[in-house]
């Protein structure tokens, strides 16, 4: 299975970017899909992560309300809306999907995740 992170880019604050990410050579009908973020010299954190049928959205605090995570048209895909960018939002942003459905109190773990996109870079100035 292999992930492709798109939609990165380099944004004024305020402004939007809707990252996508799509995947092939499987499926994920019953997985759990995510996306985090690593800023420069900072951990990997969790941004929002959903069922694949749509369901049991979750997000980070510091996004909720921001960020929109859903499927994309494209079969295997799922998209993050992010609006009201901030500064503190840049960071490079990697897509995630688990082989198993991941318990809602551990979707914030890197570690419940099988398989990771390459990552694309988000840039906000102020």
């Amino acid at each position: 299975v292999q992930l492709q992170a798109s939609g990165g880019g380099l944004v004024q604050e305020g402004d939007s970017l809707r990252l996508s990410c799509a995947s092939s050579g499987g499926t994920f009908s019953r997985a759990t899909t995510g996306w985090f973020r690593q800023a420069p010299g900072k951990e990997r954190e969790f941004v929002a992560a959903s069922r694949y049928s749509g369901s049991s959205t979750q997000y980070a605090d510091s996004v909720k309300g921001r960020f929109t995570m859903s499927r994309g048209n494209a079969k295997g895909t799922v998209t993050l809306q992010m609006n009201g960018l901030k500064p503190d939002d840049t960071a490079v942003y990697y897509c995630a999907a688990s082989r198993k459905i991941v318990i809602l109190s551990a979707t914030h773990l890197p570690g419940q995740y099988d398989y990771w996109g390459q990552g694309t870079l988000v840039t906000v100035s102020s």
